[in-house]
C-alpha cells in the first residue's frame, strides 16, 4: 500500500455505507463526489456493510436486490475497483470474527450510553435485538481489521469512531500495539441539499414524500416532474436571499450540476420565472446524470460482473483483515493451526 512513484505508503481511509437502496442527488453532492477524490490520494476501502443492516427486519428477496443495486450505483457513480477496494462486508468473515473478539474488551454501559442506541431502540421498541446494542463494536471491527488511519465521519458518526478509538487503546495497552488508533477525517463537504417540498430540511432518501428526493439513477420523466414541483415562494424573481431557501436550493443543485457559481445563475434566470428556472434545473440534473444512469443500467444487466469485481474486492480485503487477525489471535493466546 504504497505511492509507488514516490515510495511513500499512502494513509488508509476505511468507509462503510449501508445498502439503503438507492443514492440522491444530495447523498452524491455532499459525499460522494468527495471519495472519487479520495481514492485517488488514499488507500480506500469502501465496504457495502450489509451486516449492519440486519438490525432491521429485511425482506431477503429485496434486501438482496437493493444491496446489489447499491453496489452498481457506486461504481457507476466512478468507485473504480482498479484504485479503491469495494466489497460486501458479510464476504469478509473477519468482520464478525474480530467483532465478537473486541465484545469481550468493550463494557456493557459503554454500549448502552451511545446515542444511536437509545434513538434506534425509541422507534424500533418491537425489535431492540443485541444487533442494535453491538452495532458499534462491529463497526470498530470494520475500522480496525485494516490498520486505517482515517475514517471519513459525520455529527451522527463521531460517538462510534470514538468508542473504536477506545477500544482500540484499551487492547493495545493490554498486549502491546496490535491496531492504528484510527482519526476522524472531516473530508471538505460539498454543498447541504435540501429536500425539493421542504426546503429547510435536508434532502434524505427515507423522506416519506416521493417528491422530496431525487435519485441519481432516477429516470428523467420523473426527474423532471419532481422539478416542476419543487416548493419554492409566491415571488416570481430568482435571487440570492436567506427568506428564499426554496430558489436558494435550486441554485445550489444547478450550480454543482454545471459547474457555474450560484451568482452568476442567479444573474442568468432573475427574471425569466419559475417555471423556466425549475426546466433549466431539472435539465441540467438530468444531462449531469444521464452517462452514469446508462452505466449502472448496463452494470445491472451484466450480473457476473458485478460479481467479479465483488469477490476481487473481497479477496482483497480478505488478505489484509487475515494479518490483522493473525495477530490479534497470538496476542490474545488462541491456539494456532500451522
Amino acid at each position: 500500500m504504497e505511492d509507488l512513484v514516490n515510495n511513500i505508503p499512502k494513509k488508509v481511509v476505511y468507509s462503510g455505507i449501508q445498502p439503503t437502496g438507492i443514492i440522491t442527488i444530495g447523498n452524491y453532492i455532499g459525499a460522494i463526489d468527495n471519495w472519487l477524490k479520495l481514492q485517488e490520494d488514499y488507500n480506500s476501502l469502501f465496504s457495502i456493510v450489509d451486516l449492519h443492516a440486519l438490525t432491521v427486519r429485511q425482506n431477503p428477496a429485496e434486501y438482496r436486490q437493493r444491496a446489489l443495486s447499491f453496489f452498481a450505483q457506486y461504481l457507476a457513480a466512478g468507485i473504480d475497483p482498479n484504485k479503491a477496494i469495494i466489497y460486501f462486508q458479510s464476504h469478509v468473515k473477519e468482520h464478525a470474527e474480530l467483532c465478537w473478539i473486541l465484545n469481550c474488551f468493550t463494557y456493557v454501559g459503554e454500549m448502552t450510553r451511545m446515542t444511536q442506541f437509545k434513538d434506534k431502540s425509541k422507534k424500533n421498541e418491537d425489535n431492540i435485538n443485541m444487533g442494535l446494542l453491538d452495532y458499534p463494536v462491529l463497526m470498530a471491527a470494520d475500522i480496525l481489521l485494516y490498520q486505517t488511519d482515517l475514517v471519513p465521519v459525520g455529527v451522527d458518526q463521531k460517538q462510534h469512531l470514538e468508542i473504536a478509538r477506545d477500544i482500540a487503546i484499551r487492547f493495545n495497552n493490554l498486549y502491546s500495539p496490535t491496531f492504528k488508533v484510527p482519526e476522524g477525517y472531516i473530508p471538505k463537504q460539498g454543498a447541504k441539499i435540501f429536500s425539493l417540498q421542504d426546503p429547510t430540511g435536508k434532502m434524505s432518501k427515507s423522506d416519506p414524500d416521493p417528491n422530496a428526493s431525487v435519485a441519481i439513477i432516477e429516470d428523467p420523466d420523473s426527474i423532471m416532474r419532481k422539478f416542476k414541483r419543487a416548493v419554492t415562494d409566491c415571488e416570481t424573481t430568482v435571487e440570492i436571499r436567506e427568506d428564499k431557501p426554496g430558489i436558494l436550493n435550486l441554485l445550489t443543485i444547478m450550480s454543482a450540476m454545471t459547474g457555474q457559481t450560484i451568482e452568476s445563475l442567479a444573474d442568468e434566470y432573475r427574471d425569466g420565472g419559475y417555471a423556466k428556472f425549475k426546466q433549466a434545473v431539472g435539465e441540467s440534473v438530468v444531462e449531469k446524470f444521464r452517462p452514469l444512469r446508462e452505466e449502472y443500467n448496463r452494470l445491472m444487466q451484466d450480473k457476473g460482473y458485478l460479481m467479479q469485481v465483488a469477490k476481487d474486492g473481497a479477496e482483497k480485503a480478505s488478505r489484509i483483515a487475515y494479518r490483522t487477525m493473525q495477530k490479534v489471535k497470538r496476542k490474545i493466546g488462541l491456539v494456532e493451526l500451522k
